[in-house]
């Protein structure tokens, strides 16, 4: 007699499936949410679901099926406060803006081991905004939005204040910022593409020891920030077609003891720009048709380039002192007309990166229009001739000769 009863326990406590779709028993996902417990799973069918911000409360997997549309409204469409709470399958819309709450498709708020994959979110404030959350997973979603100023939009992955994230394989585009990071720690953020986004791809602060490997960024209004934080690794990203006075592919300020490896700066207005950098190593990246390659403050220390690439760039790098401590060594530049007489693949004379008309430009940027002119040719020749003013210092004793290196 015990031994029935004991199963019929258990078989209460069973996971269960439970189906949403219009016209039926239960025609509304607040309804299932309502009668759904810990473990159970909701599937919601085809069709279009106007209900009031949905409040996950309890550890459940939500499944789209025949992608169902959810719409928003001036509220949020999801908010997520139980651990290990799994959202996929979904379309997600229109959210509108505030100037007061950060209302977003899905929000996530103390709670961790979420997982966020393969939705599509159509113009929403935030898209996906992470608060103090840890262990999630947002995978395969596709944001876009459709801002059109920067107090009116908000980020397509917002991250604040959590730790051991994972954003990968995403296609975010037109918010304010593609992905943001604050005071978030350990994340990995790998193979999305952020583009046409109003500010920053990618911008993230006060954000340690994270890795930014595979990612596309492109055309972005102000390119990509990387600030106040220390031990990030960037690896082979691409930061493209960042153009304007204050864009840039990779804008590094007050960062320490991290790693720029294996990354593409194509066509941007500044490839890249470091400012109060310490500790960081550029090792192997690409900097080609870039008005600036590399713009390197004097307030950079321990800050070595090594082994990249500058091709095309109207600059390749350029300083705001003549006294800049940044090294560097054994880098290919396209400009450089040396010889290596024993052949062992790099120049035997020095090559001086600064252009003099680069610290010209510094002080005075209107004078970029005699860029092309016959003055600024014999200026260059003078200085390579007799250098006085470009800094020693940021001299490269060992270019490359060839690119990429081949062993000798």
């Amino acid at each position: 007699m015990i031994l029935p009863l004991l199963a019929g326990a258990l078989l209460l406590g069973a996971p269960r499936t439970i189906r949403v779709a219009p016209g039926t028993a239960l025609p509304t996902i607040s309804t299932a949410l309502g009668v759904a417990a810990d473990g159970d799973t909701i599937r919601v069918g085809p069709g279009e679901y106007r209900e009031p911000e949905l409040v996950i409360a309890r550890r459940l997997t939500l499944l789209g099926e025949g992608w169902p549309v959810l719409v928003g409204g001036d509220h949020q469409i999801l908010t997520v406060t139980a651990d290990d709470v799994t959202i996929a399958g979904f379309v997600l819309r229109e959210v509108s803006p505030s100037a007061t709450d950060d209302r977003a498709a899905i929000k996530v708020r103390d709670a961790g081991r979420c997982r966020i994959e393969n939705n599509t979110l159509i113009d929403t404030f935030f898209g996906i905004y992470l608060s103090r959350a840890a262990g999630c997973v947002v995978r395969g979603n596709r944001i876009r939005g459709s801002g059109t100023t920067e107090a009116l939009s908000g980020n397509a992955i917002h991250s604040w204040s959590s730790n051991d994230l994972r954003i990968e394989g995403n296609l975010v585009r037109g918010h304010r910022d593609g992905i943001y990071l604050e005071f978030t720690t350990g994340a990995v953020v790998r193979d999305n593409t952020s583009s046409g986004n109003l500010r920053y791809g990618l911008h993230f602060m006060f954000s340690n020891q994270c890795e930014y490997t595979d990612n596309h960024f492109l055309a972005n209004g102000a390119g990509v920030a990387v600030m106040y934080s220390h031990h990030v690794l960037m690896e082979r990203n691409t930061f493209a077609e960042s153009w304007g006075s204050g864009a840039y592919g990779v804008l590094l300020k007050d960062i320490s003891d991290s790693r720029l490896t294996g990354n593409r700066f194509d066509r941007n207005s500044t490839g890249l720009f470091g400012e109060g950098t310490n500790r960081v190593e550029v090792t192997g990246n690409e900097f080609t048709r870039n008005g600036w390659g590399v713009r390197i403050m004097a307030d950079a220390h321990e800050t070595a380039f090594t082994g990249n690439r500058f091709s095309g760039n109207s600059f390749d790098v350029s300083s705001n002192s003549a006294n800049a401590a940044s090294r560097f060594r054994g880098n290919y530049w396209d400009r450089y007309a040396g010889y290596d007489l024993d052949r062992d693949g790099y120049g035997d004379v020095p090559f001086a990166p600064v252009r003099l008309f680069a610290l010209v430009v510094q002080q005075n940027e209107p004078a970029l229009i005699l860029l092309r002119s016959f003055f600024v040719s014999l200026l260059d020749l003078a200085e390579r001739v007799a250098p006085v003013l470009t800094p020693r210092m940021m001299e490269d004793p060992r270019p490359l000769m060839q690119w990429p290196a081949v062993a000798p």
